[in-house]
């Protein structure tokens, strides 16, 4: 039982550790020269091509769900003539 307790306690001080294996390299300066350039870009579209067909798509998503909402809106306003 002990040698149980003390195998799953060495397990998880092997699995749970700060330590990374891999050295990553940071990218921290040249994201902040690229957020912090003065070319009339707004900061959510200065990622690149991916934030612009996200920042579309978002655009699309809330026009045509604001549209769908009025239309819902419009729809329950008037109800149906009953015969």
């Amino acid at each position: 039982m002990l040698r149980n307790l003390l195998a799953l306690r060495q397990v998880a001080q092997r699995t749970i550790t700060t330590a990374s294996r891999r050295q990553f390299e940071n990218k921290v300066p040249e994201k902040q020269k690229l957020f912090q350039e003065d070319n009339g870009i707004p900061v959510h579209l200065k990622g690149g091509v991916a934030d612009a067909l996200l920042y579309r798509a978002t655009m699309i998503l809330t026009v045509g769900g604001t549209a769908y909402a009025i239309y819902q809106l419009a729809m329950a306003s008037f109800p149906k003539k009953q015969n």
